[in-house]
C-alpha cells in the first residue's frame, strides 16, 4: 500500500500530536472538507456502512479510505468488520476522542464566523 500524500500527513501533524485541536478547538485534521463531512454524517449515529457513507459523500472508494485512514490514525474514527450476508461489511463511528474533537472544531468554526 503506498502511504498517504504528504498534504495529508501535513494535516495530521499541523494538528500537533495524533491530532490533538488548537487551544481554540480548531483542529486541522477534522477541517478538510470531506472529514469535516465524515464526522458530521457520524456524529448523530451510533455508527455507519462504508457503502452509505460512499452514497452520502458521493465521492470514490479510495477518497473515502484515504480520509477515514487519516481520521483513524488521529484516533477519532474507527472500523468494524462483520459478516452480514455472506459479504464482509465495514461499519464506521466516531471514537468518544472524536465526536468531543469534532464539537470543539464546530465550535471553534462558529466563533470564527461569528
Amino acid at each position: 500500500m503506498s502511504p498517504r500524500p504528504d498534504t495529508e500527513r501535513s494535516a495530521a501533524s499541523a494538528a500537533g500530536p495524533a491530532g490533538a485541536a488548537d487551544d481554540d478547538g480548531f483542529d486541522a485534521v477534522i477541517h478538510a472538507p470531506v472529514r469535516l463531512r465524515i464526522c458530521a454524517a457520524l456524529d448523530p449515529v451510533r455508527e455507519i456502512e462504508f457503502g452509505t457513507m460512499l452514497t452520502v459523500l458521493d465521492i470514490s472508494k479510495s477518497a473515502l479510505s484515504k480520509h477515514i485512514a487519516v481520521l483513524a490514525d488521529a484516533g477519532y474514527v474507527v472500523q468494524r468488520r462483520a459478516v452480514r450476508d455472506t459479504r464482509q461489511r465495514v461499519r464506521l463511528g466516531l471514537t468518544d476522542r472524536g465526536r468531543r474533537a469534532y464539537k470543539g472544531h464546530v465550535a471553534a468554526l462558529r466563533r470564527i464566523v461569528g
